[in-house]
């Protein structure tokens, strides 16, 4: 069997929900989230979610109304967010490099591209939320959030830990190196499929947050999560696949699970992030993962110069939701109407109700006296 040809085939099949706005070139197309091919979704009543009791893949929108977790409420505890710099000088792992141009097409490969990049320093922002019911000296759980200060996640956790919906926990959200995609800094961070960028956390970024503002980190991998949106998000999945020692739990928006990896052609994983969907995760023994993932129907498609079947984020995403029902993770998927690339209004809508599902399992302290739910946070979950 030509396989080459049966995973065009299938490409194709997968990319035949596009509208025939994009055929004229009129930009990133809608896809429709019943295109054969993709995976089975139960509809969600539009303007709610799925539970955070439910596994599964799901549609929502079109209409994405932000949850009132994400809005600063009177009366809830806030935490203190620091934040501290970080510089390239100081780092063993990532000295630094810097992409002179966005890279152009290769005229001797059209799956390729020409990319010039040269060392250059960095500094990075860290910012740091800590929570205003964390107890000094206790050993907290922790997420771990890409592209620097996520202030709507702090926001969401104040909310969430007042009503004992999350575990007490620290979040540190890690700013990148600079630059985007392929022969970037940030691209060498969040699109290198190795266990590199994990270990730059654990060793040059979370002691730094201990010694500075005296919180102790859990060690036991359940307790840690990694989230981001784009590369970030399947950086997200990067730490937590070449580090399950380290993390259990992640949650993506629009997740680059496409072969953006830089160089090209790495032996181990010669397609990047899309090795996930096309031979990782289906011939390997299922880890120990609970995986949130997020995809809009105007989701990114083709957005360089690479012309390889490996650069649609709604395919990349749907094979994702196959393959991990497939191997019987713990996994939600949701397909957003109505989105774009790493959509701030999905977000708003999903990401309260998702860092719940994301939680499921690990113990909360009070749980069991948390208040009944009013009717507006019981609104955000379909019926």
């Amino acid at each position: 069997m030509n396989t080459k040809l049966l995973s065009l085939s299938f490409f194709a099949l997968l990319t035949a929900g596009t509208n025939s706005a994009w055929a004229a070139g009129g930009g990133v197309p809608t896809r429709d989230p019943h295109t054969a091919g993709y995976v089975d979704a139960k509809e969600i009543p539009d303007g709610y979610n799925p539970s955070s009791n439910d596994d599964g893949n799901f549609i929502i929108g079109p209409t994405h109304n932000p949850a009132p977790e994400m809005v600063v409420q009177d009366g809830v505890p806030k935490g203190t967010v620091y934040n501290f710099t970080m510089s390239s000088a100081d780092s063993k792992i990532y000295p630094g490099i810097h992409r002179d141009a966005v890279g152009r097409a290769d005229p001797d490969n059209p799956a390729g591209m020409i990319v010039n990049s040269y060392a250059a320093p960095y500094t990075r922002r860290v910012g740091v939320y800590v929570p205003a019911q964390y107890v000094p000296g206790t050993v907290a759980p922790f997420i771990v959030g890409a592209d620097g200060v996520d202030t709507g996640l702090f926001t969401a956790l104040d909310n969430l830990i007042a009503k004992k919906k999350v575990p007490v926990m620290i979040a540190i959200s890690i700013g990148n190196g600079g630059d985007d995609a392929q022969g970037s800094e940030r691209g060498l961070e969040y699109d290198t499929m190795s266990g590199k960028y994990a270990e730059f956390v654990e060793t040059e970024v979370l002691p730094l947050v201990e010694s500075k503002y005296g919180v102790k980190l859990t060690k036991d991998p359940d307790g840690r999560a990694t989230m981001g949106g784009s590369s970030g998000g399947s950086c997200a999945l990067i730490m937590a696949w070449y580090h399950p020692e380290l993390y259990h739990r992640v949650l993506t928006f629009s997740g680059t699970f496409v072969n953006q990896q830089w160089p090209l052609n790495n032996p181990e994983t010669p397609h990047g992030a899309w090795e996930f969907h096309e031979h990782l995760i289906p011939n390997s023994p299922a880890k120990p993962l609970r995986i949130w993932m997020e995809v809009g129907d105007r989701d990114n498609y083709n957005p360089n110069v690479q012309r390889d079947n490996m650069h649609d984020w709604v395919v990349a995403n749907e094979n994702m939701a196959k393959v991990l029902a497939a191997k019987g993770y713990h996994y939600q998927f949701i397909f957003a109407r109505n989105a774009g690339h790493t959509d701030r209004a999905v977000k708003a809508q999903t990401f309260p109700e998702g860092l719940v599902w994301l939680w499921k399992g690990y113990p909360i302290a009070g749980a069991n006296d948390a208040p009944a739910a009013t009717a507006t946070t019981a609104a955000k979950s379909a019926p």
